[in-house]
C-alpha cells in the first residue's frame, strides 16, 4: 500500500468512527485498527488526534466545495446564488451522510469553534463564497442587516436540520422539496 493510500485509509477510518461514535469514542488505536495499520503508523501521517481531526475537516472541505460550486456564477443575482449554494449544499450532505455527521460534530465542538469563527470573519483562506454572498447581500440591502453569524444561523440552521432529518429517515427530500426548503431559508434572510 502506498503512502497516499495508507493516509486515505486512515482518514476514511477516522471519518467513519467519528461519525459513528463521536470524537471521544474514536481513539487513535481504534482508528488504526479500522484502517488496518499499526497504531504507530498513524503518527507518521498525523502528529496527534487534533491534527488528524483538523486535517479531516480540511479534506472534506476540499472535496465538498468544488461540488457545490459546480455551475455557480458569481455574476448571478444574489437570490439565485443563494438558492444554488443552499440546494447544492443540501444535496451534498444528503448524498454524503458521513461527511455531514462529521462536519456537524466538528462545527459544534471545541475543534470547530476557531475554524468557524475564522471562516465567518474572513480570516480563513479559500472557500469564503458564503461569507462573500452574505456581505454583498447586506451591503446591497437585499438581505437583512444582521451580523454574519446570525445570517449564517438563519440561512443554514434550517438546511442542516433538514439534512439531518433526511439522513435519519424522518423525511425524504426530493428535488422539489429541496428547492422549496432552500427558498424558505432565503425568505428568512431576505429584506
Amino acid at each position: 500500500m502506498s503512502k497516499a493510500e495508507k493516509r486515505s485509509e486512515i482518514v476514511h477510518a477516522a471519518l467513519e468512527l467519528i461519525a459513528e461514535n463521536g470524537f471521544h469514542g474514536a481513539p487513535m488505536a481504534m482508528i488504526a485498527e479500522r484502517a488496518n495499520v499499526g497504531a504507530g503508523t498513524i503518527y507518521r501521517y498525523f502528529e496527534n488526534k487534533d491534527v488528524l481531526i483538523n486535517g479531516l475537516c480540511q479534506d472534506l472541505e476540499e472535496r465538498m466545495y468544488p461540488v457545490i460550486l459546480t455551475g455557480y456564477s458569481a455574476d448571478s443575482p444574489l437570490r439565485d446564488r443563494f438558492l444554488h449554494l443552499g440546494a447544492a449544499l443540501l444535496r451534498y450532505f444528503i448524498g454524503n451522510p458521513l461527511d455531514f455527521r462529521f462536519l456537524e460534530q466538528f462545527h459544534n465542538s471545541p475543534y470547530g469553534v476557531e475554524h468557524r469563527r475564522d471562516k465567518i470573519l474572513g480570516k480563513n483562506a479559500g472557500y469564503n463564497v458564503f461569507r462573500e454572498l452574505f456581505q454583498a447581500g447586506v451591503s446591497r440591502q437585499v438581505m437583512k442587516d444582521l451580523p454574519l453569524v446570525i445570517l449564517f444561523a438563519l440561512a443554514f440552521g434550517p438546511l442542516l436540520a433538514v439534512a439531518r432529518d433526511h439522513i435519519l429517515n424522518f423525511i425524504t427530500l426530493d428535488d422539489d422539496l429541496i428547492a422549496r426548503t432552500v427558498e424558505a431559508s432565503w425568505d428568512g434572510i431576505r429584506n
